[in-house]
C-alpha cells in the first residue's frame, strides 16, 4: 500500500480581524488622520464622477468609492520614502500616498486641507481630466498618475502591467542598502495574469521588499471571483511561491493597516515579499456613476450589504464612540472635504453663462504642441563623452573577436559606474551566457550580474523599474528577438511608452541586448529580427552594429543615454576578428551618425548589421557605382537623414537591404519615410530586399529559401538597374 504524506505551504496566510482592543489601542490621532484622508479621497471620487456625468473626463472614470479602506489603511503603514505604483483603478492609491507624503504628520481636523493637500487635490484632478496642471501634464488621465517625489511610481492601464515594475524599484531599495518597501496594488483579476505570478516567484527568489496588495473587489469587470478561479483565497496565491500572505477585511482600514505594518516589518527585515489580500468592494459599475445592479451582474442586496460596511462610515462611527471627535466635528471634516473639492475644481471647471453648462476652462489646457515633448531625451547625456568614427582612427589597433569586445566594453562601463547591471537568463553562467557575450563578468560584479529565472515578463519589467528608480541602469538580456513577444506588454506598453505617458518628466535608462540568429537553424521562433517591430513603437532607440569598432562606440552611448535603447546583434559576426582601437574605448557613436561604407553615383543601398558585407559583396560582384550606407542608428529619432538625403539627391535610386520576414520588415517603414521626404528626387519607387514571407524553419533548405542573402542582394540591384531613368 503506497504511504501518503501531507506536505504543508512552507508560509502560511493569516486572516487578521481587529478587535474592540485594537481600536482602543490604536493612536487617537492615527484614526483621525486615517478618517481625514478618506473623506478627502470620497469627496474627490464623487466630484469626479459628477464630472464624468457631464461629460468633462475625457475617457473612463474609474471610481474607487467604496474601496478607500485598503488604499488608506495600507499607506498608513508605510513611510515616505516606500514606493507604490498601482492598478486602473488608482485614484485612491495615488491620493493616499500623495496626501500622506505632503501632510508630514497627523491631520488637523479643524483644519483639514492645507495648501500643500489642496495643491493635490487640484493637480490629481486636473490630471485626469487631461489638464496642464496634472502631474503628467494631462497624458495620463485617470489611469495614469504618477509623482515620483511622493514615491507614487504610477497607476497603470494595463491590468497587473505594473507589478515587475514594482519589482524593479524593491530591488534597488534592498540594493541601495536602505530599509524602504514597495507595495504594488492590483485587483482580483488580475491575480490570474503571467505577469503577476512571474513576479511572484522572481521577488520570491531574490528575497525583495515587495508588497503584493490584492484589492479583492470581487469582480473583474462583471465576472465574479469564483468564476475565474477555483482557489478563490486569492493570497493562497503566495502558497506556490513560499510567500506569507495575511487576508483582512478592506473595509476596515485599520485591520488593513494593521495587516499591512505586519508585512511591512517582515519585509524590512530582509525576509522577502508579502502579500496582503484586502476584501473590498466597488459601489459602483467598472467605470462610471451606475450601480453593477443596473448591469444585471449585481443584486441590490448584495450592493446595500457591502455599503452597509462602507469604510468611511465604519472609520467615523469607531472615532465617535471612542469619543475622539464628536458628530459636529466629524461632519466638518466631510464638510470640508467636499469644499476643498469644489475649489479645486473652480479653477479648472467654469459654468457657461447663459445655459449653466459647465466646461472646462480654456487656458487649463496643454498646448497641442507638446503632444510629443519627452518620448526620449534630447540626447544630451551625450555631450560630455569623447567622440570618435572608428574608420578615421589613426592610432594603434588590434585585432578582437566581436563577441569579446562585447563582453569586454560591457566591463569597461561596469567598473566604471556602478550603477550599471546585467540582468537575464545564464548570463552569469555558461561562461558568459549562450553565446560569451557576458565572458568574465560575473567573475568581476558577481552581485550586479543576474541570472534570472525563465520569466522574460518578469526581468524586463524588473529592469524597466530598476530604471524609473534612478539609481541604477539596467542592461538585460533577451536571448532571441522572439522571446521579446512573451514580455511584449513590458517592452512596449511599460518601458516604451512609460516616460512620455507620464508628461516625459523622468529618463528611463535601460539597455535591451538580443541578438538576430537568421541561418543558425533555430526555426521560427529563435531568429526573427527585431528591427522592424521596435521602429514602429515610440520611446525606443535602436542600434545595429555591423563592425566590432562600431558596436564599442554604440554600445558606449546605449549605456549613457536615459533613455531604452535596443542594441541588435548578428551571431553571424560573433566569431568575426576585426580591427578595433587598441586603446581607446570610451567613444561614443551619437544618434544621426550612418557611416558610409562605399561611396557611388548610381544608387543609394541601405543596410544595417551583418547585410552591410553582404550589400558589398553583392555591389562589387554587379560592377554598380553605389553609396553603401551602414545606418547603424535605426529608430525615427535617430536616423542619420541628412546622409541619406545628400545620398538620394545624388543617386536618385535607393535599395534597402535586410535579411529577415517581409512581414516585420525594418524596411517597409524606412522605404515610407524616404518616399515622403525625397519623393521629387527618386527616379523609381524605393526598391527593397528583404526575406520571404514566412519566418526561417529548421529545414537548411527552407532557411536559406527564407532569408536574404548576397544573391538576392544582386536581384535586388539588377531590378533598379533596370528601371534607371525612371524607365
Amino acid at each position: 500500500m503506497a504511504r501518503k504524506q501531507r506536505l504543508d505551504p512552507e508560509q502560511p496566510v493569516w486572516q487578521l480581524t481587529t478587535t474592540a482592543s485594537d481600536w482602543k489601542k490604536a493612536r487617537p490621532e492615527s484614526l483621525v488622520t486615517m478618517l481625514g484622508q478618506l473623506h478627502l479621497i470620497r469627496a474627490f471620487e464623487e466630484l469626479v464622477l459628477d464630472l464624468a456625468g457631464d461629460g468633462l473626463v475625457h475617457g473612463p472614470a474609474h471610481s474607487s468609492i467604496g474601496q478607500e479602506g485598503g488604499a488608506v489603511g495600507s499607506v498608513h503603514a508605510l513611510r515616505a520614502s516606500d514606493a507604490v505604483n498601482g492598478s486602473h483603478r488608482g485614484h485612491h492609491q495615488f491620493l493616499a500616498k500623495a496626501i500622506a507624503f505632503v501632510s508630514e504628520g497627523p491631520i488637523d481636523p479643524s483644519d483639514l486641507v492645507t495648501e500643500k493637500i489642496a495643491d493635490v487635490l487640484r493637480r490629481t484632478l486636473a490630471e485626469i481630466l487631461g489638464l496642464d496642471e496634472g502631474f503628467g501634464h494631462g497624458r495620463g488621465g485617470s489611469m495614469h498618475l504618477q509623482w515620483m517625489a511622493a514615491g507614487a511610481m504610477g497607476t497603470n492601464a494595463i491590468v497587473g502591467g505594473g507589478v515587475p515594475m514594482a519589482a524593479g524599484k524593491a530591488w534597488a531599495q534592498k540594493r541601495a542598502g536602505t530599509s524602504d518597501v514597495t507595495l504594488t496594488y492590483f485587483g482580483d483579476g488580475a491575480v490570474n495574469i503571467g505577469s503577476v505570478l512571474e513576479t511572484f516567484n522572481l521577488a520570491a527568489a531574490w528575497d525583495l521588499p515587495l508588497g503584493f496588495f490584492i484589492e479583492n473587489n470581487q469582480y473583474a469587470v462583471s465576472t465574479t471571483v469564483t468564476e475565474s478561479t477555483r482557489e478563490s483565497r486569492l493570497a493562497a496565491r503566495g502558497f506556490g511561491f513560499a510567500i506569507p500572505a495575511w487576508r483582512v477585511d478592506g473595509m476596515d482600514p485599520l485591520a488593513v493597516q494593521l495587516a499591512t505594518q505586519d508585512a511591512c516589518e517582515r519585509m524590512r527585515a530582509g525576509e522577502g515579499p508579502v502579500i496582503v489580500e484586502a476584501d473590498v468592494y466597488r459601489f459602483y459599475h467598472q467605470n462610471g456613476p451606475f450601480a453593477g445592479s443596473a448591469f444585471g451582474y449585481r443584486s441590490k442586496d448584495e450592493e446595500r450589504a457591502w455599503r452597509d460596511r462602507d469604510p468611511v462610515q465604519r472609520m467615523g462611527a469607531e472615532v465617535l464612540k471612542l469619543g475622539h471627535l464628536s458628530e459636529r466635528e466629524i461632519a466638518s471634516i466631510r464638510d470640508q472635504a467636499v469644499d476643498a473639492m469644489r475649489v479645486a475644481a473652480s479653477t479648472l471647471v467654469t459654468a457657461d453663462k447663459e445655459s449653466g453648462r459647465r466646461r472646462i476652462v480654456e487656458s487649463a489646457w496643454p498646448d497641442p504642441a507638446f503632444v510629443d515633448v519627452g518620448i526620449r531625451s534630447d540626447a544630451r547625456e551625450l555631450d560630455a563623452a569623447p567622440r570618435l568614427e572608428p574608420a578615421e582612427f589613426t592610432g594603434t589597433r588590434e585585432e578582437r573577436k566581436f563577441i569579446e569586445v562585447i563582453a569586454e566594453v560591457t566591463g569597461r562601463r561596469m567598473a566604471a559606474d556602478d550603477r550599471y547591471v546585467i540582468l537575464g537568463e545564464d548570463v552569469h553562467k555558461l561562461a558568459g551566457g549562450t553565446n560569451g557575450a557576458t565572458k568574465g563578468l560575473a567573475d568581476r560584479f558577481h552581485d550586479r550580474v543576474l541570472g534570472t529565472p525563465i520569466s522574460e515578463n518578469a526581468f524586463v519589467g524588473l529592469g524597466g523599474g530598476m530604471a524609473l528608480d534612478g539609481r541604477y541602469r539596467p542592461v538585460v538580456e533577451f536571448m532571441y528577438p522572439d522571446f521579446m513577444w512573451v514580455a511584449a506588454d513590458q517592452v512596449f506598453n511599460q518601458i516604451g511608452k512609460v516616460r512620455h505617458m507620464f508628461g516625459g518628466q523622468h529618463a528611463v535608462p535601460l539597455v535591451l541586448r538580443t541578438k538576430v540568429a537568421i541561418g543558425s537553424g533555430y526555426g521560427s521562433q529563435h531568429l526573427m529580427d527585431p528591427a522592424g517591430i521596435f521602429a514602429a513603437s515610440p520611446g525606443w532607440r535602436i542600434v545595429a552594429p555591423s563592425t566590432a569598432a562600431d558596436y564599442i562606440g554604440l554600445f558606449n552611448a546605449a549605456m549613457l543615454l536615459d533613455d531604452p535603447v535596443l542594441v541588435i546583434e548578428h551571431v553571424d559576426l560573433y566569431g568575426l576578428r576585426q580591427s578595433v582601437p587598441a586603446d581607446a574605448w570610451d567613444y561614443v557613436i551619437e544618434p544621426g551618425t550612418a557611416a558610409v561604407r562605399r561611396s557611388g553615383d548610381d544608387v543609394t543601398v541601405i543596410s544595417y548589421l551583418s547585410m552591410v558585407d553582404r550589400a558589398l559583396e553583392a555591389v562589387d560582384r554587379c560592377d554598380i557605382d553605389a553609396d553603401v550606407i551602414d545606418l547603424r542608428w535605426l529608430d525615427r529619432a535617430s536616423v542619420d537623414w541628412s546622409t541619406i538625403e545628400a545620398s538620394v539627391q545624388k543617386t536618385n535610386n535607393v535599395l534597402i537591404v535586410e535579411q529577415g520576414a517581409r512581414g516585420t520588415s525594418y524596411g517597409g517603414w524606412l522605404a515610407d519615410e524616404i518616399h515622403r521626404r525625397y519623393f521629387d528626387w527618386l527616379d523609381q519607387p524605393v526598391e527593397r530586399v528583404t526575406g520571404r514571407e514566412a519566418s526561417p524553419t529548421i529545414s537548411k533548405v527552407l532557411e536559406r529559401a527564407a532569408m536574404a542573402g548576397t544573391d538576392e542582394v544582386v536581384a535586388g540591384l539588377e531590378k533598379v538597374r533596370r528601371n534607371w531613368g525612371g524607365a
